[in-house]
């Protein structure tokens, strides 16, 4: 299969026409200048707001005109990160995809887009569609959903007008979600004046890459390896040997990503360098043999590098003892029997990046209990300033609910089981969706996520199953032309 042969054509012509414009969370300016300009070349109506959402109209086709409006949503930011010796600028670089195994897209050293970027190909092949049977759509596509949520936080009520959305933003054909979790951003900051290491310390460098990474949300119950999880761990192990000094701790970059990578640099005595990497070499050799099933291909390295400033011994010993003790991972599932497969409550150290005077820990705590994800941010909080940090909480984001009594989840089965024979999964999301915000802000608006299968999401090796687009694209043509009336 080559790329002029996928199906359907029209969606994946859109897909790539969306990769050659650079979209990178908060820098969106390309992208909804280009949703503008299909609007007005499509002679559609169309709307964007103070915060940068955009909103395309598209009448009812024939003999549909009375059911009511359905809005199709998708976010229009991707994830940027890509293998650490890729060049490549998310700024201004086309994203390069290619086909691997004959049935799944990726792209060449960085993260493909799809995330969302496959759902806002499905909304725009729909409006440039003249063959499809529909009510009146609003077509929705929001900034910045993957740093902050800042389009669906700044929607204001009104912006929409349907009575259901279908939301385009999930990752696994022929899983209906129905509900997501909240979510609070927890960061922590070390502050500190560098001094000397003592004359006769000896610098090495660490470092870990080759991880797996991946969704700090819907990837978390996977026991894949955290890069700074795996550097502290190390740290911690020679502070109880020797007086190590740390000078600089790098991995990380995203909030809602698992760390893949990561490097330290840090001085012990002179006398105890060959005890470092003997430990180091035994050290490596334990965590493969823990994560050999889930992150195989790990690379690691050690070396001596240059003296440098470091931190003061407090500060540094404080900050390793934090990381520590820090909770990442599952704390609960859930407790309700039919849901006792998916995680309630989780927590996910996601970066640490060392400056002159600094160093900043950020974090994502998530639950689909609302209580429990202020006690799990709280517990975060209370173990960073026990370290002597100054923390920080964003305000968070809700969970949303499941509907029992959804129509759009009942049609939306029934499409699924008439079209492929079989019954799909209605499950709740790890995840967090812009349907937690626009259920404050829309009470009473009956909404579903679905999308194609995306494997790896927020990591260079993303990739999306090619079958499954033109799965969901029939699945939504069904869904739309059964909107009772």
């Amino acid at each position: 299969m080559n790329k002029n042969e996928l199906k359907p054509a029209r969606v994946f012509e859109q897909f790539a026409k969306i990769n050659e414009i650079p979209r990178p969370s908060k820098h969106e300016e390309k992208m909804i200048a280009y949703l503008e300009t299909f609007a007005k070349e499509h002679h559609l109506e169309y709307k964007v707001d103070e915060t940068g959402n955009v909103l395309i109209k598209k009448a009812a086709t024939p003999g549909y005109e009375n059911k009511p409006v359905t809005i199709l949503q998708s976010h229009m930011d991707m994830v940027c990160d890509k293998l650490v010796d890729v060049d490549f600028n998310f700024h201004t670089d086309p994203i390069q995809t290619y086909i691997e195994d004959g049935e799944w897209l990726t792209a060449k050293g960085t993260t493909l887009g799809a995330d969302d970027g496959i759902g806002c190909a499905i909304e725009l092949a729909i409006l440039d569609s003249e063959d499809i049977e529909h009510g009146p759509i609003e077509c929705v596509f929001t900034r910045d959903e993957e740093t902050g949520l800042t389009g669906a936080f700044g929607m204001k009520p009104g912006f929409m007008s349907g009575k259901y959305l279908i939301n385009l933003d999930s990752e696994d054909e022929g899983i209906i979600f129905v509900s997501c979790a909240g979510g609070i951003n927890t960061a922590a900051t070390f502050n500190f004046t560098r001094e000397d290491a003592p004359a006769d310390y000896f610098f090495m460098e660490a470092s870990i890459k080759g991880l797996i990474g991946g969704h700090s949300g819907d990837d978390i119950n996977k026991k894949r390896a955290n890069a700074i999880k795996i550097l502290t761990r190390f740290l911690y192990l020679e502070h109880d040997k020797m007086p190590v000094r740390l000078a600089q701790f790098n991995s990380g970059k995203m909030h809602n990503a698992i760390p893949r990578d990561g490097k330290i640099i840090f001085a012990v005595p002179a006398t105890e360098k060959e005890t470092v990497r003997a430990d180091w070499n035994v050290f490596c050799t334990e965590v493969e043999d823990e994560f050999h099933v889930t992150d195989g291909n790990m690379e690691w390295y050690m070396g001596s590098t240059d003296v440098q400033q470091v931190i003061p011994e407090q500060v540094s010993v404080n900050f390793v003892r934090a990381l520590q003790a820090v909770d990442n991972g599952v704390l609960a599932m859930c407790q309700d029997e039919a849901l006792a497969w998916m995680v309630e409550t989780s927590s996910n150290i996601a970066s640490v990046q060392s400056e002159e005077n600094k160093i900043e820990i950020v974090s994502s705590q998530r639950s689909n209990v609302m209580s429990n994800l202020k006690n799990m941010s709280n517990s975060v909080k209370a173990c960073f300033e026990l370290a002597g940090a100054e923390v920080k909480q964003s305000d968070g984001y809700p969970a949303w609910k499941m509907n029992a009594d959804s129509k759009l989840t009942k049609i939306t089965v029934e499409c699924y089981k008439k079209r492929f024979g079989k019954e799909p999964k209605v499950v709740g999301i790890h995840a967090g969706l812009e349907c937690g915000l626009f259920s404050e802000k829309y009470p009473g608006m009956d909404m579903v996520s679905f999308g194609p299968t995306l494997r790896f999401v927020h990591t260079p090796d993303e990739k999306l199953l090619i079958p499954t687009v033109q799965m969901v694209w029939d699945h939504l043509l069904d869904v739309l032309k059964n909107i009772p009336a």
